[in-house]
């Protein structure tokens, strides 16, 4: 271990030395101080609302502790069909988002055209919008008195459009892709901007078509890119909220809109609570997964 020595100048002592060794740095009191005040506001903000939020998941409305609104909320189909939409929107949004930035940033990293800077720059902008923007963009094109009807009635002089599928779970899935997928794209972008391009002019040298090209020498090198960006997107549509709630799609309910309805509509604390626990577990559960892979990317 490598370890630098200095003259103690302070103290005068000839033959004093202070030891600074890397990676074994001595906690004393002055550090435990310093530690305490970002401890207590994050068990203030957050460890003391989730340690609130599980305890009244297993307070029922009698009185006691119990397990029963757990029991309660596991049983019913509301739950059970909320946690399968999750589910399914969340997976099939994911795969959406890996199938189309995948190709979105090969065209932005390997074709060519006027732009491709400001396009990748507008990806970075894109990422802080926030999710009911993208939503409102959809409804203004698509939605019942959108831009797409619209045009539609005007051409063919029909009472109303045909596109009307932005309040079913096809319209959440689309709006989720849409937000969803510049979060995979820059993790991809980057991977690009590291791969060799000589092993791309071998290969184009040796005869390979562009679809082996990509099939053999770059989408190897993009697997741990795109893994640490779908574990993101997975956690994050599991979460999502804003989307559903603003596409108005009233027969889609995934677990954050349930806690919503068990605790604002229906003033039922313990089963909003419930939902909100198996949430939060699902979510740290994946979000660990998305850490270890980022790890490995380097990311």
């Amino acid at each position: 271990m490598a370890s630098a020595v200095a003259e103690d100048v302070s103290s005068g002592v000839p033959g004093s030395r202070l030891v600074l060794t890397r990676g074994n740095r001595r906690t004393g009191p002055s550090n435990l101080v310093w530690a305490l005040p970002p401890v207590a506001v994050l068990a203030l903000v957050f460890l003391y609302p989730l340690a609130l939020v599980v305890q009244q998941s297993v307070s029922p409305d009698e009185g006691g502790t119990s397990l029963a609104p757990y029991a309660d909320v596991f049983a019913s189909a509301s739950f059970r069909s909320a946690l399968t939409t999750t589910v399914w929107l969340a997976v099939g949004s994911t795969v959406g988002c890996l199938v189309l930035g995948f190709v979105l940033a090969l065209v932005i990293a390997f074709v060519p055209f006027p732009g491709g800077r400001a396009v990748a720059k507008f990806i970075d902008v894109f990422l802080s919008f926030p999710s009911f923007l993208i939503t409102l963009a959809l409804l203004f094109i698509y939605g019942t008195v959108g831009m797409a009807n619209g045009v539609w009635t005007d051409v063919t002089g029909a009472a109303d459009g045909p596109f009307h599928f932005l309040t079913t779970p096809w319209g959440v899935l689309l709006a989720e892709i849409t937000y969803f997928t510049p979060f995979v794209m820059r993790p991809l972008l980057a991977a690009f901007s590291q791969l060799d391009t000589a092993q791309l002019e071998v290969a184009s040298s040796l005869g390979a078509r562009p679809a082996r090209i990509v099939r053999q020498v770059i989408l190897p090198e993009a697997l741990p890119a795109l893994a640490a960006g779908g574990s993101l997107v997975l956690v994050m549509c599991l979460n999502e909220f804003g989307i559903v709630l603003f596409t108005g799609a009233k027969g889609v309910t995934t677990l954050p809109m349930l806690v919503y309805s068990k605790a604002i509509l229906e003033s039922d604390y313990p089963a909003a609570c419930v939902v909100a626990v198996v949430n939060i577990a699902i979510s740290v559960g994946l979000y660990s997964l998305y850490r270890m892979v980022s790890r490995r990317v380097g990311a």
